[in-house]
């Protein structure tokens, strides 16, 4: 079976300004030696492009800590890849604007976890001001912005009181998503764990009267009340299943490709792009077998006799697997504990 790769999440540098509680990596901001040379990068572009390709999440670390960001973004961008980049805004100034506006960006999502005190908790002291800072240089230089809420025990628990500012932000759209146990977050004891359906309320109770698209991301649900308009999508987007090599890919920056960049494992490497071409690797008929390979009987828990389980295969792989270490099995499933 030939499958077609829509869209990838790209970490150009581990580099960061900061060293969050919750980061996904563990290596305190530090960038890789060996991270892909800016020509390099641009042949991760062509290469993109030639598998068909439409869009790119550029991540970090810190994208604006790599002086060649906009050249990255410039490869992307002139061969039709519609690029997004995901920030938390710290370093931004005004020059960052101008970049921004020449390479044709997207969009630029800002990383905002909840009211000052809760967001610099887990960041760092005065990064609160710094991203509300950059997401109204954004929003007032027409550069299209969203906003993406990382949820734990604690900051999970004021999102209404969080939704009061957000409101006056002109943005586009705001994504809650759940902290993953990995990296930093795994090592530094925080709780992760939240009620799903709480935040699934929330979304509920608010996401028709919104002045922006409110939803949760892939690793929350699924298929419990109002699931299709749940991700940010009133025309009704019900989640499909994790598309994971299926439709979707992660590059890290030394070139390992993985089916999701959230599966931050060496287990889920599949091959590094100094090594092997993209096309060598996507057309693999071994590679990605966790989900090109699934068959519904290797669901275990309450997944296994779930009736969405076709479609919905257990939800996303990266959270399952991190937080206990099972492919297909939800762990914090409402539809599944409501069940129980």
């Amino acid at each position: 079976m030939a499958y077609r790769l829509y869209e990838a999440v790209w970490e150009i540098t581990l580099g960061c300004c900061f060293s969050c509680k919750y980061c996904g990596s563990a290596v305190n901001g530090q960038k890789r030696d060996n991270e892909l040379t800016t020509a390099e990068c641009i042949d991760v572009a062509k290469q993109l492009e030639a598998l068909g390709c439409r869009r790119v999440s550029m991540i970090g670390g810190e994208v604006f800590m790599r002086e060649d960001w906009d050249l990255i973004v410039s490869a992307l961008t002139s061969r039709g890849i519609k690029v997004c980049i995901i920030t938390n805004g710290f370093l931004f100034r005004d020059y960052h604007i101008r970049r921004l506006k020449a390479v044709g960006i997207e969009s630029v999502a800002v990383s905002l976890d909840g009211p000052r005190d809760v967001h610099d908790k887990y960041r760092q002291e005065g990064s609160f001001d710094r991203a509300v800072r950059a997401i109204r240089m954004l929003s007032e230089n027409s550069i299209p912005v969203s906003i993406i809420s990382t949820l734990n025990s604690e900051n999970s628990l004021r999102l209404e009181e969080f939704y009061e500012e957000v409101k006056e932000f002109d943005i586009f759209a705001w994504q809650l998503q759940a902290c993953s146990p990995m990296g930093n977050a795994a090592n530094s004891g925080i709780d992760v764990r939240f009620d799903f359906e709480r935040v699934m309320e929330f979304v509920r109770r608010h996401m028709y009267e919104a002045p922006f698209s409110l939803g949760i991301a892939h690793n929350i649900g699924y298929y419990s009340k109002d699931e299709p308009y749940l991700r940010g999508n009133l025309r009704g987007a019900a989640f499909r299943g994790c598309t994971a090599g299926l439709e979707s890919i992660g590059i890290d920056s030394v070139g390992n490709v993985r089916g999701c960049e959230s599966m931050y494992d060496e287990v889920f490497n599949e091959g590094n792009l100094r090594e092997r071409s993209l096309s060598d690797i996507w057309n693999d008929p071994d590679a990605f077998a966790y989900n090109r390979k699934f068959r519904k009987k290797m669901l275990t828990g309450k997944c296994a006799s779930c009736d969405k389980a076709g479609v919905c295969a257990a939800g996303c792989r990266s959270y399952n697997y991190f937080v206990h270490r099972k492919l297909y099995e939800s762990p914090a499933c409402p539809r599944a504990e409501k069940k129980a």
